[in-house]
């Protein structure tokens, strides 16, 4: 039994123990004399049921889910619940089973049974808040203490209440605020949990002039995410801090309680998006919870983020199928996963290798797997053909096959917004892959619980591998140039934790219809393609630009930006649906999707043996053939010089 096993356990048995105590001193205080030894004699026969069936109570109201250092009105007002059902049920058994007619008189009565509901709200509640008052005390004295950071907090009165909360129950640790600034005026002059707000962004440079001139040092800067809003300009607050030479961090997460805090340095890439799109957590929460996850390429930047989440939400357990070994073991050593409840497990396998992948789907039986292995390099995969399909074509394949195989409930395929009209190897390959998984959907569409398999689509995302942002940053760290392909060049991007999200929430959706049979729910809409609504794309040359100007300098004087030409299957605008793709209404916030537009699943098939021949043979415009049949948008890309000769469309067409 591990740690958070034992505690889980000692919790449940205080509750269990309380619940026959409340019974107990219910009688004691009700009941003297003989008419407290006529209900002491019943009690070795009623209260071990009772007690079982209050376990089976708490246990639906979740009074174990929580820990008590958090302990809140939600987790009262489960109390609450929990300790009315009991009473109810003492109430129904005493006027149905035990009333005078059978008994000769009521066991508790009504007044007792009031009695009971009192003293075990306060048995149940009490030792809770009173654990939570005890580690508020004990975090407000470590608070005093000189090893703390003395921190100033930056952004509204609700987002910096919740994180002060966080430092009081040690969820945020090493840190001592000493003041608040608000880009709002009308906060000025007001305190929370204590902190004063000493001022607005403006005032800054002045306000750790002052705490220096007092002796005291202001030593780190915590921006909450209303700081990073728009309106709050954090532009100019990077390039205060910086100039002052004071660190600044951004909260992450400000989630109920700060459970799931985490501080993360703020980085340029950080005020270069939209606001991020909202998610439903208790959705996602409610859909892993207690799961069997598999990912693929679990090691690569975008995998290494749906592992993060799926443990976040609650999964029983996951599994990560990687091919290099360096990234297995950076992943498996991520302190969220170590730190985390779910039973995490890696393995070294390839998506090309049909065998390993099946034995290992068979082994684990996932309930969810998501295919995040990938080759997706534009330029390397125009150069590597053979091996693009090899892993995105034939390893998707491979990977979708053995988890239905393996009675897998979904399966999302992370694709790209290049398969959409592909110009490239990188798009053609992707786009492949959504047919096959769409037209093995289609097999299952009319069977109950079936597997689904769907595909979501991301844009750009920052910080991912090859991401063009850590390129600049780079570059400009180097004193230029900053390299940019065309200056009329578009792209769409997104954080890596908004495309995990919007993974698991594809998922989530594709799973609310897996049970519906026909007709049952008619505002369902069967999606098999889902993207973030990512507003509008971003001109790259006017991102170099920002970038630049975010570091301290100015573009075109201090660092130039040079326009290097476009390369090989890339486009000048990113597309996120194709032209004959149904729109599909999912009500889910922040995310589009798309009807299936099935392929034949024997046709498939044919495409899938060519394709596996002209890699055989080397043959580049044989394979570039079965794209064109498959994916007739691929035809209008601009053709590169072929590597072999041409295959006749007769041939083709006689597949």
């Amino acid at each position: 039994m591990n740690r958070q096993d034992f505690k889980k356990a000692l919790i449940i048995v205080h509750d269990l123990v309380m619940t026959g105590a409340a019974v107990i001193a219910t009688f004691f205080v009700r009941f003297e004399g003989p008419f407290l030894n006529e209900r002491l004699v019943y009690l070795p026969v009623f209260l071990p049921l009772f007690v079982a069936f209050a376990g089976v109570v708490y246990w639906f109201f979740h009074l174990y889910r929580s820990k008590w250092r958090f302990a809140s009105l939600p987790d009262l007002f489960n109390i609450f619940w929990a300790s009315t059902v009991l009473a109810l049920t003492l109430l129904v058994v005493d006027y149905v089973a035990l009333s005078p007619q059978f008994y000769g008189s009521f066991f508790f009565g009504k007044i007792t049974i009031a009695l009971y509901w009192l003293i075990q709200m306060f048995v149940l509640g009490g030792p809770r808040l009173a654990f939570r008052y005890f580690k508020y005390a004990r975090s407000r004295h470590t608070l005093g203490r000189d090893t703390n950071t003395p921190t100033l907090l930056l952004g509204r009165g609700n987002d910096i209440e919740v994180i002060l909360r966080a430092i009081e129950t040690g969820t945020v640790k090493k840190m001592r605020p000493k003041g608040i600034l608000s880009y709002r005026t009308e906060d000025l002059g007001q305190s929370i949990r204590g902190v004063p707000v000493l001022g607005t962004f403006a005032d800054l440079d002045q306000v750790v002039q002052d705490f220096q001139e007092r002796g005291e040092v202001i030593r780190r800067l915590v921006a909450t995410p209303s700081a990073l809003s728009p309106e709050a300009h954090p532009d100019m607050l990077l390039a205060r801090a910086r100039r002052l030479g004071l660190p600044l961090v951004r909260v992450t997460s400000l989630g109920e309680g700060m459970r799931d805090a985490e501080l993360a340095p703020l980085e340029i890439e950080d005020l270069l998006l939209r606001p991020t799109v909202q998610i439903d957590r208790q959705r996602l929460e409610n859909f892993i919870r207690g799961k069997r996850v598999l990912v693929t390429g679990g090691g690569g930047s975008i995998g290494s983020e749906i592992c993060t989440r799926v443990a976040a939400f609650g999964a029983s357990h996951l599994m990560i199928l990687e091919n290099s070994e360096p990234s297995l073991h950076h992943i498996l050593e991520h302190p969220s996963l170590i730190a985390s409840e779910t039973h995490v497990d890696g393995i070294i396998a390839d998506v090309r290798d049909r065998s390993r992948v099946q034995e290992v789907m068979n082994e684990f039986r996932p309930d969810v797997v998501f295919h995040a292995a990938a080759l997706k390099h534009v330029p390397y995969l125009e150069r590597n053909w053979t091996e693009g399909i090899k892993t995105n074509v034939f390893g998707s394949v491979n990977v979708a096959d053995a988890a239905v195989e393996a009675g897998a409930s979904e399966i999302v395929i992370i694709s790209t917004d290049k398969a959409i009209d592909p110009v490239s190897m990188l798009g053609a390959t992707k786009r492949f892959a959504e047919i096959y998984g769409q037209a093995l959907d289609a097999e299952f569409m009319s069977r109950h619980a079936a597997t689904r398999i769907i595909a979501v689509r991301f844009g750009n995302v920052l910080g991912s591998a090859g991401s063009v942002v850590p390129k600049f940053k780079a570059q400009i760290a180097r004193g230029g140039p900053v390299t940019v392909t065309h200056p009329d060049m578009v792209r769409y991007f997104m954080t890596t934790r908004e495309a995990a999200d919007l993974v698991l929430t594809s998922a989530s959706h594709a799973d609310d219809g897996r049970h519906l049979r026909e007709g049952e729910d008619l505002s369902y809409e069967r999606a098999s393609v889902y993207v973030l609504k990512m507003g509008q794309p971003v001109r790259i040359y006017e991102l170099a630009e920002r970038m630049i100007r975010l570091a301290g300098y100015e573009p075109g004087e201090d660092i130039e930006i040079a326009v290097m030409g476009t390369r090989p299957g890339e486009r000048m605008h990113e597309i996120l649906f194709a032209r004959d793709e149904p729109m599909a209404e999912i009500g889910i916030d922040g995310v589009m999707a798309a009807k299936p537009v099935f392929a034949d699943r024997t046709k498939v098939g044919r495409w899938l043996e060519a394709l596996a021949k002209a890699v055989a043979d080397g043959n580049r415009a044989e394979a570039e053939w079965i794209f064109e049949e498959a994916i007739p948008e691929f035809k209008r890309r601009q053709p590169n010089p072929p590597s072999a000769e041409p295959a006749e469309p007769a041939r083709l067409a006689s597949r």
